[in-house]
């Protein structure tokens, strides 16, 4: 599966368009890294335990995503954007979409 963010894929030509498709997911704030970003607050730095949050949701959401244009028929996804939301107290989510197409 060919994902990409933007509108072809180099070197090749679209010859089928499947529609839009997405993945989400929903993830809550984890305590223990509630309290370590809490305390680099106060010295500074990268929160880590956030970072890896955010990279396992997207991938989650980008995987959700190819399945369903897998699902479709399609080889590749073009277009791919991602959108965050609140959902609730603590919880938030990331949303992965774009366009599933064939291409040759």
């Amino acid at each position: 599966m060919i994902l990409t963010n933007v509108n072809t894929v180099p070197g090749k030509k679209i010859v089928e368009h499947f529609g839009i498709v997405q993945g989400s997911t929903v993830r809550a704030k984890h305590v223990g890294r509630d309290f370590m970003a809490g305390l680099k607050n106060l010295v500074g730095g990268e929160l880590k335990g956030y970072t890896e949050l955010l990279q396992d949701s997207r991938q989650e959401a980008m995987d959700r995503m190819g399945e369903q244009a897998r699902q479709l028929g399609a080889n590749a996804v073009v277009n791919i954007r991602f959108a965050t939301s609140s959902v609730a107290q603590g919880a938030a989510e990331l949303f992965a979409y774009g366009t599933a197409v064939r291409v040759e």
